[in-house]
């Protein structure tokens, strides 16, 4: 069916109807009247544009009573068929809930939706905040929507349609099995909305999801409404990325082309310095080709941007440091976006959003450079910031008062904040591990946010021109509009309690089998079990060829491997007994040794600045004992710190020098491990590293070795001419043998593997006495309201009382460690801890996890399925502490080196937990208890100030 959407009404029909019979002009008419009888009519009235015909037909299918998944570019308006899903429900007297991934999301989509439908007929719940929760429509987190269904809570009575937003974040390996877990969940009177960016396998979700939850019509649209325009911005002029080729096809921009090939060949610095005699025309020419490809700086780029017209902007810096300096160089610059009257209404707006908090915080928050910059029409925008600061930079930025903001990636997540141009700096960002390239789907995700509907006729992309850019690679991230949706699901500790308790142990491993995972891994397993037919074919062919005369070759291959092993195996030995010395000899060092790293990236001289024992000796990173071995914290001689590990120690090392470490010194500043690599290198720079004393091969004296080089040469193909022919042979068909043996685990592995899992889980938690067959135990029961990454680390410390006794800033230090994770890794000193019982118990804590580490190992549950409790991480334990015991704000954020946002969003996490555990703890003669009592203390203690007033976790 087309539907024309742009032309006036009645224009079209009118037209139309002309060339009908008179019974066709007829049902023409009963077609209208029952059109405009639909939910879908009265709905359409509400807006003042037409709808697309990707809409009106998920619209037309949610009124048939079918689920849909809608799957669109950002900016395309598919949250316009949620919206339809609320006025459906509210039409039918049933409630509808909006799911959202982030509690920013939630407030937009609260505030959108009581707008349109009132204050009273609206309610949020988001974790921190709970607004009119009995509402017909209620916007919440999906984690939310997740636990009430797991406590079965009377709201879920009446409920008739949900809209889960962004439901692409299923892919998100920390949290997208809630997004399943909901799915599965929901009981089958619920009609489910999916929305979901636009992704490559839509088809395949939507198999599942008509799978496990009926008939689901699928809606693909891939037309932006706003067409999106990709640039290069290099030096002084802005390139296109495409050509208009034949037939419409878009082929790379050869004036890029040129450009990069030239400026590959352009000499390199080194190489120009060599070239001290260049002739005085080669020297111009240089300077000329060299002055079209710089890249241009950052208030060079907005006011470029602001003469082309193509403001507001958002620049997407993969830094929240290098955000902040945006701003300073554009302030510095002197640039000013906003004239004279733009400015009062910033103004105006920044202190009646800011009216709450604390004068004397004001200074602390970097408050007035924040307004300066925003007076301007310059902000950044990135997760260190104080929530309350990031809402007022959208706001302003929608009502076009900051036209210039420096962003994150997390900006990109599906908040409301398009505009006309998207800059990217770089194509590469770090990835929690290293750094790499930007994928297609995070490409599309940025440069989506260009082009604003119903303001903007186009949308501009500008990636900063970098030397080694390929404008191919650039014109393939562009090019993709689709990523494929890939399950992160898993079970957990608390979902399998859960699951027990309301389904029994056999029809939870029936429900986890539906899972989208499970589906992805059954349907993978058809092109392997094809690829293994295809390999025996091709092991019949090998064997034959490998055929020898004068014996058994495949035997005699097989002497060959053997020994091969053999080899390997006692080179393994003899690594791991070096490093084992290696480990002794690192037990030995003590601060203020200098040493010699033998290996690594980090090879060369070094001083010892905490030699990261187990607990006893001394502090590990995190403030406790580690369970794979040392691992020293030392200060390079190039000023690095950074904490080694074992396989930077292959041989022994030992202490060349002691040097004293100053009171003073601080890993963090610049200036300190300048100053004492400077030392480092004047005490002990001339002694000599010492070289590795080779030891005999135990290869020479091993009988085994022998015996194999004797059968080898004893056996009849060892004789062969054609010997090294047949044993080419012989190892392709080894080496596809096991391939071959692979690919049938890896078939084995995936049928049921979800199910494995689980029951690899209840049967540690029977072992823990959690579950009995299909019984929860009271262990159990507490087990099953306490969620998170560490919910049975958390419930394992409430069994053994391990939080009794703490004051409630003590609870809050400890309950921290469940939580935090520190951005710096382990490249960090010790963190400091509260003393006394707080610290006590922080070490038991860690003694507890390392008790359930090892349990997991005895049960095949490992953390890189993503199923196992991390380490806790005592990192935020100290700022908990002080907060929590009323210090001030300054006091606090100075002590933890850690931005405002960062702080409170911590904070908020601690909260949460706190009033878990005040839920689930333990209850004596019908009353809480003191760990229940002192959590919800806590929460209030930590409810303050700038935590307070933050309304956006």
């Amino acid at each position: 069916m087309i539907v024309l959407l742009s032309v006036g009404p009645g224009t079209l029909e009118s037209t139309m109807t002309e060339d009908l019979s008179p019974a066709e002009r007829y049902a023409a008419a009963r077609r209208r009247a029952a059109d405009q009888a639909t939910a879908l009519a009265s709905f359409r009235e509400m807006y003042d544009f037409g709808l697309d015909p990707f809409q009106i037909e998920a619209c037309q299918a949610l009124e048939a009573g079918k689920g849909v998944l809608v799957a669109a570019p950002t900016g395309s308006g598919k949250t316009i068929v949620g919206e339809f899903a609320v006025h459906l429900a509210l039409q039918q007297g049933k409630k509808c809930f909006y799911t959202t991934p982030i509690k920013a999301l939630s407030n937009q989509k609260y505030a959108d939706l009581s707008r349109r439908y009132g204050a009273d007929k609206v309610g949020l719940l988001t974790g921190d905040n709970s607004v009119n929760s009995d509402a017909p429509v209620v916007v919440m987190t999906t984690e939310v929507l997740r636990n009430m269904l797991y406590a079965g809570s009377q709201t879920l009575l009446g409920l008739g349609h949900v809209v889960m937003d962004e439901v692409h974040y299923l892919s998100d390996r920390f949290r997208g099995a809630v997004w399943e877990e909901v799915i599965i969940h929901l009981p089958e009177s619920v009609t489910l909305v999916s929305l979901s960016a636009t992704v490559s396998n839509a088809e395949e979700f939507g198999d599942w999801l008509d799978t496990v939850r009926g008939h689901t019509e699928v809606i693909v649209s891939e037309h932006r409404p706003v067409p999106l325009f990709q640039h290069v911005l290099a030096g002084r002029r802005m390139y296109d990325l495409f050509e208009e080729g034949e037939g419409n096809k878009k082929a790379v921009n050869p004036d890029l082309t040129r450009l990069a090939r030239m400026e590959a060949q352009r000499p390199s610095y080194q190489d120009r310095r060599r070239g001290r005699a260049m002739r005085e025309a080669d020297r111009e020419r240089e300077r000329r080709q060299r002055s079209r490809v710089w890249t241009p700086g950052r208030p060079e780029v907005i006011e470029r941007l602001d003469a082309e017209g193509l403001l507001p902007a958002i620049t997407f810096i993969f830094s929240r440091a290098a955000c902040e300096a945006a701003v300073q160089q554009c302030l510095y610059a002197g640039l000013r976006l906003n004239d004279d009257e733009a400015r009062e209404k910033v103004r105006a707006l920044v202190e009646e959003r800011t009216a709450s908090i604390p004068t004397e915080d004001l200074h602390v928050l970097g408050y007035y450079e924040w307004l300066e910059g925003l007076e301007r029409g310059i902000a950044a925008h990135h997760a260190g910031m104080l929530p309350t600061f990031k809402e007022v930079v959208e706001e302003l930025f929608v009502r076009g008062l900051v036209k210039a903001v420096f962003a994150t990636e997390t900006l990109a997540l599906g908040i409301n904040m398009p505009a006309r141009s998207v800059v990217l700096e770089k194509l590469v960002k770090w990835n929690g591990e290293q750094h790499a390239d930007i994928t297609p789907g995070e490409y599309t995700q940025l440069t989506g946010r260009a082009g604003r509907r119903g303001i903007d006729v186009e949308g501009h992309a500008v990636v900063l021109w970098q030397r080694g850019i390929s404008p191919e690679h650039l014109a393939g991230l562009a090019g993709t509009r689709t990523y494929p949706l890939r399950s992160s699901f898993k079970p957990s500790y608390n979902m399998a309690v859960n699951l027990v308790e309301q389904f029994g142990r056999h029809r939870s491993r029936e429900l986890l089998e539906t899972s989208f995972a499970q589906f992805q891994a059954d349907k993978s397993v058809v092109g392997i079990s094809r690829q293994v037919q295809r390999n025996e074919e091709g092991l019949e062919g090998y064997k034959a060829s490998m055929t020898c005369h004068l014996g058994d070759f495949e035997d005699y291959a097989r002497l060959r491997r053997e020994l091969k092993d053999r080899e390997t195996e006692l080179a393994r030995q003899g690594a791991v007994e070096r490093r084992a010395e290696a480990a002794v000899a690192l037990e030995k060092l003590k601060p203020g040794d200098v040493i010699h790293v033998p290996a690594g990236k980090y090879a060369g001289l070094a001083l010892v600045l905490d030699p990261g024992l187990p607990a006893g000796r001394s502090n590990g990173h995190r403030g406790f004992e580690h369970h794979d071995g040392p691992r020293p914290l030392v200060l390079t001689a190039e000023r690095q710190v950074k904490r080694l590990a074992s396989m930077d120690f292959p041989v022994p090392v030992e202490a060349m020098e002691r040097m004293r470490i100053p009171k003073s010194f601080n890993p963090r500043s610049p200036q300190s491990r300048r100053d004492l690599a400077s030392a480092l290198r004047t005490k002990a720079g001339h002694i000599p590293p010492e070289r590795a004393r080779k030891k005999r091969s135990q290869a020479a004296d091993d009988r085994e070795i022998a015996r194999l080089r004797t059968a080898i040469r004893a056996h009849p193909c060892h004789g062969c001419n054609d010997r090294e022919d047949h044993a080419r042979w012989a190892e392709r068909y080894h080496r596809l043998m096991r391939d071959t043996s692979q690919l049938e685990r890896r078939i084995e592995g995936r049928t049921n593997t979800i199910a494995r899992t689980f029951d690899r889980i209840v049967a540690l938690l029977t072992e823990l006495d959690y579950l009995r067959a299909d019984e929860v135990t009271e262990h159990g029961k507490r087990l099953a309201r306490l969620y998170g990454e560490l919910d049975l680390l958390a419930s394992e410390c409430l069994r053994a009382g391990v939080w009794e006794g703490l004051s409630p800033a003590e609870l809050a230090a400890c309950v921290s460690a469940l939580v935090y994770e520190s951005r710096v890794g382990d490249d960090a000193m010790a963190p400091k801890l509260p003393s006394g019982s707080a610290k006590a118990a922080l070490g038991e804590m860690v003694r507890i996890w390392g008790r359930l580490d090892a349990l997991e190992e005895d049960f095949r549950i490992t953390q890189t399925e993503g199923v196992g409790q991390r380490e806790p991480d005592l990192g935020f334990a100290w700022a908990a502490y002080m907060w929590a015991s009323g210090k001030g704000l300054d006091e606090v954020l100075r002590e933890a080196e850690m931005p405002a946002g960062d702080f409170v969003r911590w904070c908020k996490q601690v909260i949460d937990v706190l009033g878990q555990i005040s839920a689930a703890a333990p209850v004596s003669g019908g009353a809480s208890s003191t760990v229940a009592k002192n959590a919800r203390k806590a929460v209030e203690l930590l409810l303050r100030g700038v935590v307070a007033y933050s309304s956006v976790g």
